[in-house]
């Protein structure tokens, strides 16, 4: 009698443990669909009204792919742009076109951010004085066109330098700048572009993944310092999005243009904080969470794998990067 009174203990035990655990998952699941449904779908039926924020926003990489794209659909919902980016004459055609379709003020900033420290005394004394609602910090470089390893790029000394000038340094001091103005207002909202890349480790683009991680990081931490202050600091991390970073990569499922990526994302504003971007990348992030987790892109298997891959297309893509140069000239 006994031993059936403890085998009977022992699955009464077991039994609560394994309910338990099926309600804990039952409960994560409902509740993550619950978001992503908030997100990715009611974000398109009530959308926040940008404006609140404040008059301007402040966008970088602001002439080409995703920056040119937040910069328009920030101009349609009806603010103020200030774009910066390398390339004067790119400014002044964007902006152009920004004030001819949207009827909006804009202000152009020429500068480079591979630079260094040197360059945002400048940008601070041409920002004073304007409400800066909204930053998008945008702007960013790939270590090298394609999947290659750390030291397979030339003058890597100078390259870098140049990358993490570029998407590291530019979201830290663009952020000092414009948050004091938040602070005294009482509201802000800063959108940090991050990547796929910095979900899981990533070799064979090593310095692109780490200083989108940071990234990442850096926003998730300033968003917990400053929420309660009233500003909004909001991370996008995409996928594929077709632009010269990408090589311009065709439409598809997968892939989102820039405009279209643009839209959603700005659409998860007052949603969440983190996020994806868009319905069919927040897919993607998540299939890949299971069937390519990090441990597996960091066994040496894999990046024999990638390697071979990499070898394979680089004709490809060199010849598409070529293409790219030429429409550019």
């Amino acid at each position: 009698m006994g031993d059936i009174a403890e085998c009977s203990w022992y699955s009464l035990v077991l039994c609560s443990i394994g309910s338990l655990t099926v309600v804990f998952y039952l409960l994560r699941w409902s509740w993550q669909c619950w978001h992503g449904f908030k997100v990715y779908v009611l974000s398109e039926i009530w959308q926040t009204n940008l404006r609140t924020y404040g008059q301007w926003a402040v966008v970088t990489g602001a002439t080409s792919g995703i920056g040119r794209a937040y910069a328009e659909e920030l101009a349609k919902r009806g603010l103020d742009i200030v774009l910066i980016s390398r390339s004067e004459d790119k400014l002044h055609h964007v902006a152009k076109e920004i004030e001819s379709r949207y009827k909006r003020q804009t202000h152009v900033i020429q500068t480079d951010f591979t630079q260094g420290h040197s360059i945002y005394s400048a940008i601070a004394q041409q920002l004073e004085g304007l409400q800066i609602g909204i930053l998008v910090n945008n702007v960013g470089m790939n270590y090298i066109g394609v999947l290659a390893n750390f030291l397979d790029v030339t003058d890597p000394d100078q390259r870098i330098t140049q990358v993490i000038n570029c998407n590291a340094l530019s979201v830290t001091q663009m952020s000092r700048l414009v948050l004091p103005g938040m602070l005294e207002r009482g509201k802000g909202l800063i959108i940090n572009i991050s990547s796929e890349a910095a979900s899981q480790p990533q070799p064979m683009l090593s310095l692109y993944s780490a200083t989108k991680i940071f990234v990442t990081y850096l926003s998730l931490c300033l968003n917990a310092e400053y929420r309660s202050k009233g500003i909004t600091v909001q991370c996008v991390s995409p996928f594929m999005v077709s632009t010269n970073m990408t090589h311009n990569v065709p439409v598809n499922p997968l892939v989102k243009s820039a405009a279209s990526f643009a839209r959603d994302a700005l659409n998860t504003v007052g949603y969440t904080t983190y996020t994806s971007g868009c319905l069919t990348h927040a897919l993607q992030n998540f299939a890949l969470s299971i069937f390519f987790p990090g441990w597996l892109r960091l066994t040496s298997f894999c990046v024999q794998r990638m390697a071979k891959f990499a070898r394979s297309i680089e004709p490809q893509l060199k010849e598409r990067m070529a293409e790219i140069e030429n429409k550019q000239d």
